[in-house]
């Protein structure tokens, strides 16, 4: 298993800031292993890394889920989700195309904690290494395909706009009656 930790802290979220700047302050030239950190997390960056991964790990703190944009592009692509049940996992996960950690409410990291650890060693890596004699990891495909056709449709610009039309902007023309301009005439 490969660990690649990425992203930006919420602006708020202190804790994040101080131990991103802990792991990348680490001596040059220490062997992590498995392990990689990349700095300087961008828009290029995560174009890269929502095409290549298999499981996105998202750890908020419950609440600080900045907009999980990367995490719904690297489900598009098939990669399942495990995540906190914050920001957008919360209407995105069905039970078919990822894992939840803990629970909605309450924070409590050594039971997040221990729930994934859980899920890496009793669900998520023995999905991911079980194959057929000819080498296929069925289930693993299946809950790909279920990422991509669960996340695709409900996380899209088209959906948002519908949405915005639908809820806001056709109700608040209706609403204004005759004092309304259109195209600012």
């Amino acid at each position: 298993m490969q660990i690649v930790f990425a992203g930006k802290a919420h602006p708020d979220d202190y804790e994040e800031k101080e131990f991103s700047r802990r792991f990348t302050g680490m001596p040059a030239g220490r062997s992590w292993g498995r392990i990689a950190f990349v700095e300087d997390y961008d828009e290029q960056i995560a174009q890269l890394m929502v095409h290549g991964v298999d499981v996105w790990l998202n750890t908020p703190r419950r609440g600080m889920e900045a907009s999980g944009t990367s995490g719904m592009k690297a489900g598009m692509n098939g990669a399942l989700h495990l995540s906190i049940p914050s920001g957008w996992w919360l209407e995105g996960y069905n039970g078919r195309n990822g894992w939840k950690i803990g629970e909605e409410t309450g924070e409590n990291d050594e039971q997040d904690a221990g729930r994934l650890y859980d899920l890496l060693e009793h669900e998520v890596i023995p999905l991911y290494y079980a194959v057929s004699e000819d080498g296929t990891p069925h289930q693993w495909i299946q809950e790909m395909k279920e990422s991509i056709r669960s996340i695709a449709p409900r996380f899209s610009a088209r959906r948002m706009v519908k949405e915005y039309v639908e809820q806001y902007y056709i109700p608040a023309l209706r609403s204004c009656g005759d004092v309304c301009e259109v195209g600012g005439k």
